[in-house]
């Protein structure tokens, strides 16, 4: 279920507060891969288990939110860093 525009409008990241946008699929099935191969971690250190359907991207590109079950997890320590 992806996440309402109207809460997109008042999502930012918790330690930037840049905007944040719905992740490509691209990038998505790249983070996948990375979790089936158990190469994946979040910010706190741990594996990234399941994959992800959804997630949201900072507007610097450098970080995605996964949205689980329709719910932006906006936590730092859950966040992934892409680069």
């Amino acid at each position: 279920m992806p996440v309402s525009q109207d809460l997109l409008d008042i999502l930012v990241c918790p330690e930037s507060r840049q905007p944040v946008a719905p992740a490509p699929d691209d990038l998505i099935a790249k983070l996948n891969e990375q979790i089936r191969a158990g190469s994946l971690r979040n910010r706190g250190g741990e594996a990234v288990a399941g994959e992800i359907a959804e997630g949201l991207l900072r507007e610097d590109g450098q970080i995605l939110y996964v949205v689980d079950d329709g719910i932006p997890v906006m936590l730092i320590e859950e966040s992934i860093e892409l680069a």
